[in-house]
């Protein structure tokens, strides 16, 4: 088992290499996507269905509507969203 010694050179090649791959990935999202990846935000959702904290935690128990926590925010899915707004929850 030979050691190998990495420079500062080297990790910041490897930085360089990383910050690329992250460019090329963040392009290639269409914005559609990009705002799929985050949804409406709770008061946003309550104002919009004008419903209360507790119906939209029922809504959200009883799978009527998906969310995603990002960051410690839950995001609900901007198509669940519409479905209840226009078929009515």
């Amino acid at each position: 088992m030979g050691v190998e010694i990495v420079t500062k050179d080297d990790l910041e090649k490897f930085r360089l290499v990383i910050v690329e791959d992250i460019r090329q990935l963040l392009c290639k999202m269409t914005k559609g996507e990009a705002d799929d990846i985050r949804g409406y935000k709770g008061p946003d959702v309550r104002g919009l269905l004008g419903c209360s904290e507790g119906k939209l935690k029922s809504l959200r128990t009883c799978g009527k509507i998906r969310t995603k926590k990002i960051g410690g925010t839950v995001y609900y899915n901007r198509e669940d969203v519409s479905r209840l707004l226009t078929a009515g929850f």
